[in-house]
């Protein structure tokens, strides 16, 4: 619901907010520029002794006004012709033209009205109401994927486009929505539907009909400070019965011009000062650096208005539709999705045909929706969820824990949960047995017990179909075809092959980057964008599921860079380290923003073994800022394996890594690279303590083994892997 309100009313007045934004910030600049260009009265001047300077210069001075800016402008007749100017308040001279800005009069009218009267100002109301919303409603979007409001900050993944949205979001919408609230506080000024501000006095009808009286010698324009004044008016020379008007930031006064007496004093009313304030905010008049602000943060408007197109003609394009998607007050049962990468929908288009064809009314939506409150017929629930890194929450469950555990009490709906993951990975399925976990601790009742599907597998997802199937007292046959990614074919241009002495034949596999399109270069997507860590997928040739590789460059390297070792059977391996230059394959792209060194100067410590060694070389090429780094490296024999030899020593020489510690496992006294580590155990605990971040690449057991000895060698500082991991200082890319 929240989306569709955000979505919608952005796409629909996206040309209206874009006029409204972009006249408002190029408004914003005048008040500052005025302030900047008028000159200002000295510290202390009084209203009596300003209007004596320029009744000095010019006798028929009829009104003398200051802007919130500190302008002064006088207002004369002379000779019966009318006059004005801006004044020099030290001199009473006038120093400037008072004809308005056709140009801030220009955009004025465009951006109160569009030209087009009171239907414009109703239809500029109009957009004004839409960037509320958008505001509002984009502001929980942000909180849902950044787990909570407390997480406002928190570190974004996804598309390029999505993700300069949500930052842009996240600094703008104070303003937008400050804004947005002034504006249609301003057009119902405008036709009257606020309450009264309160009355105006009227001038005082018993006067002494005198005339004459200086206004330099007048006591209320004596005590008035300059600062303070808005207005004052001089009577009409002929006429005995007039006054003085004075206006001021407390409120408006009527002197005698026969005796200078204040003849009657009405404040400003609590009503007008809040309308004042509010106009104040809006336009910056009388807070230049505020309206600067505002201004900068209306031009987010247009830059999210393009990157929310994007993200949604994205969305549109690699969503796969749902037909017959019940909305999820009106269906039975609730199937919500928690996926990184996209492939768990997949199986959620798979298992909502199959129940829609057993005759259930079934609702698909994404995990991070989750609303107990909205399933009002609902009489099961079904979590379909994939885990991201470590255990973590993937990308359409952002927020679901948060919410769970927010909850005075879990849904009175069965629930079955499954997860979706690799077996070979340590934290297996490990965001599907927190959310089981938790749902169990607040009572939540249990249609099925936590299942697991390991590599997408359909032969799995068969099984727990038959299941639930028995549970629903329903025949349910779920044959789920895996949805391939779409690939870009990749050449080859060069191979450095090691190994071999050691029965490890392992190559460095370097490709020619593909042309992309601007599409893809707007979006990110496909290889218009990519970093060292990110991962290449590659459907082997009779296989079913991709295998995925660590990429060794990125995309200012000019190439696509692998490293591959051959294993004994290994389709993609084998088929792989058989290509020669001038080959091709077809891969596609996963971005990997959880493995990736970030752009701080702190230390980082690379730990890696074999093919592991790829992303972190990877890293290594790209540090010409100098940041140090300090490398760990496990090898069978140096003669055979060393893998960026000799690009290891260049980068030495060009400053892009500061040590290079080698762990050499073959010989007659096998060291490996947990060994390296504690021969340096004194330098790790040091580079640690100063707030180094570690990032450890190859096998399984290797990444073990390093856990290990960095837990011995950080105890006597107190610390431990599993913290610096709740930091976000110990990362892993593990196969």
């Amino acid at each position: 619901m929240i989306r569709a309100l955000h979505r919608w009313p952005g796409l629909l007045a996206l040309a209206l907010v874009t006029i409204l934004s972009l006249s408002g910030a190029a408004l914003s600049v005048f008040p500052a520029a005025e302030r900047l260009a008028a000159p200002q009265a000295e510290t202390g001047l009084t209203v009596a002794a300003l209007a004596d300077r320029i009744q000095a210069v010019y006798p028929g001075v009829e009104q003398i006004r200051r802007s919130p800016s500190g302008r002064i402008t006088a207002y004369w007749f002379d000779q019966g012709a009318p006059g004005a100017a801006v004044i020099d308040p030290a001199t009473g001279e006038g120093v400037a033209s008072a004809d308005p800005n056709q140009a801030e009069r220009w955009l004025t009218n465009l951006h109160r009205s569009l030209f087009l009267g009171d239907g414009g100002r109703i239809a500029m109301a109009a957009g004004a109401a839409a960037m509320l919303i958008l505001s509002l409603s984009g502001a929980t979007l942000v909180a849902r994927r950044a787990g909570g409001w407390r997480h406002w900050f928190a570190r974004l993944r996804g598309p390029l486009a999505g993700r300069l949205h949500v930052q842009i979001a996240r600094i703008a919408v104070v303003g937008l929505v400050l804004s947005s609230m002034t504006a249609l506080w301003m057009t119902a000024s405008t036709f009257d539907l606020l309450p009264d501000a309160g009355t105006i006095s009227a001038a005082p009808t018993e006067v002494s009909g005198q005339t004459g009286f200086a206004p330099d010698r007048m006591p209320t324009l004596q005590q008035t400070p300059v600062a303070e004044l808005r207005e004052l008016s001089f009577p009409y020379p002929a006429d005995a019965s007039d006054v003085f008007t004075l206006k001021t930031d407390r409120g408006t006064g009527y002197l005698d011009q026969g005796t200078g007496a204040l003849l009657a004093w009405t404040d400003l009313t609590g009503w007008e000062r809040v309308s004042e304030t509010i106009t104040m905010l809006h336009t910056g008049q009388g807070a230049a650096t505020l309206g600067l602000v505002l201004g900068l943060m209306a031009l987010g408007v247009p830059a999210m208005g393009a990157t929310g197109v994007l993200v949604w003609l994205a969305g549109r394009r690699g969503r796969r539709r749902i037909r017959g998607n019940l909305s999820a007050g009106r269906a039975e049962t609730i199937l919500l999705v928690g996926s990184e990468g996209g492939s768990t929908w997949s199986f959620a288009v798979t298992l909502h045909a199959a129940l829609t064809q057993a005759g259930q009314s079934v609702h698909v939506g994404a995990m991070s929706g989750f609303a107990p409150e909205r399933y009002s017929h609902a009489r099961r629930i079904i979590l379909l969820a994939s885990t991201y890194g470590d255990g973590a929450a993937p990308a359409s469950a952002k927020g679901f824990l948060d919410r769970l555990t927010a909850t005075d009490r879990a849904p009175d709906i069965p629930l079955a949960v499954l997860g979706f993951g690799d077996r070979s990975f340590p934290a297996y399925c490990a965001f599907a047995k927190s959310v089981a976990t938790a749902a169990e601790a607040k009572g939540w009742p249990e249609l099925l017990a936590l299942d697991t599907i390991d590599r997408q597998s359909p032969q799995d997802f068969a099984r727990w179909g038959r299941a639930l199937g028995d549970a629903l007292a329903i025949e349910l046959d779920l044959s789920h075809g895996p949805v391939q990614p779409q690939t870009t074919t990749l050449t080859l241009v060069s191979r450095r092959d090691y190994g071999a002495e050691v029965q490890a034949p392992t190559a460095i596999l370097r490709f020619a980057l593909p042309r992309t399109t601007l599409w893809q270069r707007l979006l990110g997507s496909g290889f218009a964008r990519f970093q060292p860590g990110d991962l290449i997928g590659i459907l082997p040739a009779g296989g079913t599921v991709p295998r995925l590789y660590s990429l060794a460059s990125g995309r200012r390297d000019g190439f696509i860079e692998i490293v591959v070792r051959k294993h004994p059977g290994g389709l993609c391996s084998g088929q792989l380290t058989a290509l020669e230059p001038g080959d091709t394959v077809g891969a596609f792209l996963r971005p990997n923003p959880g493995f990736r060194p970030g752009r701080s100067r702190t230390p980082l410590i690379l730990i890696g073994a074999g093919t592991g060694i790829g992303p972190l070389a990877g890293f290594v090429r790209g540090n010409t800022r100098g940041r140090p780094i300090h490398l760990f490296f496990g090898m069978r024999h140096p003669d055979s394996d060393f893998l960026y030899g000799e690009a290891f020593r260049g980068w030495q020489d060009e400053g892009r890594i500061t040590r290079l510690v080698t762990a050499i496992s073959r010989g007659a006294r096998p060291h490996y690279v947990q060994d390296a580590l504690r021969g340096e155990a004194n330098q790790v605990a040091e580079l640690v303590r100063n707030g180094a971040r570690v990032m450890v690449c190859g096998g399984r057991d290797m990444a073990a083994g390093v856990a290990e000895a960095l837990a011995e060698i950080l105890a006597p500082a107190g610390l431990t892997p599993a913290v610096l991991k709740a930091e976000g200082r110990y990362v892993e890319d593990v196969y």
